[in-house]
């Protein structure tokens, strides 16, 4: 199968560091070639993969400090992919709702998968008035607030089986994994871990959008026993995660999937959640972690997280994450777009 993809250019595919949407639209690339498929990725220069590369840009847009407008690349993007549309047999955009327009005038079929979150106000009536597209969400959870779009499967997010593994070492303290931003609750994520008694360490980045909520509330919590080391790539993952007891997640928004929780389950690491948005469709309570509702429940379940089996956590990760699963599901996916564009037979009478 010639299949496209399409990615943001605003980070590399995949990104240095952080950057879910572009990460997981490496793990697809990469693992639909090894599936066999002709797969061109158009992303920024400064990309690598194993597909054909299509760049638009010469480098991540967040890296361009020469760039004064930012949206000038994008559409570079969507007039690239329109003129080599009749070269492929599916285009798989990952660009929100920004291909709709365009290439409903078109004869490829071609599919979205959104990956923001898709409770915000103004994002129904601009659903409701472009054309008619093939959406994919990454939950169920996500797709709720716009039942009236036209959402053909969900397809969550996985990981390579040999990216993340479990390391043999003293589990001794809990991990927060990702952001500094008051919707992923750093501040909860240190009172917890106060309440259990277990240190904290957290791996995260701080955006300058969250500089102020990083100085007002974050930094004056920091001490001994919750020690932020910043900003950390793939290769240090296991490591951190397998020292953990748990990984916590106190967020305080519906996250669309956490691709945090299935690195976690990768190192044999249980998770400790807040059950928005995504979170009961991914962690199996009391099998992958503890689904919890408030701090005190959640420093219990921190106390308790040495019961759950850690190599059966593993297992449950390889079963339900991985990319090879993830990649077979889109692969579904392009193939009944494609027999649902072919023209029916008529029988001869």
């Amino acid at each position: 199968m010639r299949i496209a993809q399409i990615a943001p250019l605003h980070e590399a595919v995949p990104p240095k560091l952080y950057g879910g949407t572009e990460r997981v639209v490496s793990f697809l690339t990469e693992e639909l070639v090894a599936m066999g498929h002709d797969v061109t990725l158009f992303a920024s220069g400064d990309s690598f993969t194993d597909a054909k590369l299509e760049a638009v840009w010469p480098q991540a847009l967040r890296l361009d400090k020469s760039l004064r407008d930012r949206m000038a690349p994008q559409f570079l993007l969507l007039e690239k992919v329109y003129e080599r549309a009749a070269d492929f047999d599916v285009l798989h955009f990952h660009i929100d709702y920004m291909p709709a327009s365009l290439f409903a005038r078109q004869t490829t079929p071609f599919v979205t998968t959104l990956h923001g979150r898709l409770d915000l106000p103004e994002l129904n009536p601009v659903y409701a008035g472009l054309p008619a597209q093939n959406l994919v969400s990454i939950s169920d959870s996500q797709a709720t607030p716009l039942r009236q779009a036209n959402f053909i499967a969900t397809v969550h997010h996985g990981l390579p089986l040999n990216l993340l593994n479990p390391l043999d070492r003293p589990r001794d303290y809990a991990a927060f994994l990702g952001r500094i931003c008051p919707e992923k609750r750093a501040d909860r994520a240190i009172r917890i871990a106060q309440a259990a008694g277990i240190p904290l360490k957290l791996a995260a980045k701080v955006d300058a959008v969250d500089a102020d909520y990083h100085a007002e509330v974050i930094a004056p919590m920091l001490g001994k026993d919750a020690d932020l080391t910043g900003e950390i790539g793939d290769r240090d993952k296991s490591a951190f995660l397998s020292g953990a007891k748990a990984l916590l997640m106190p967020i305080d928004w519906p996250e669309p999937f956490g691709l945090v929780m299935i690195e976690a389950m990768a190192c044999g690491t249980p998770v400790i959640a807040y059950g928005h948005g995504s979170v009961p469709e991914i962690i199996e309570h009391g099998v992958t972690g503890f689904i919890v509702n408030n701090e005190d429940e959640a420093a219990q379940a921190l106390k308790a997280a040495d019961q759950l089996d850690r190599a059966r956590i593993r297992r449950r990760f390889e079963a339900r994450f991985s990319a090879r699963r993830m990649a077979q599901d889109y692969v579904n996916v392009y193939e009944n777009l494609i027999l649902a564009r072919r023209p029916k037979l008529r029988l001869v009478q």
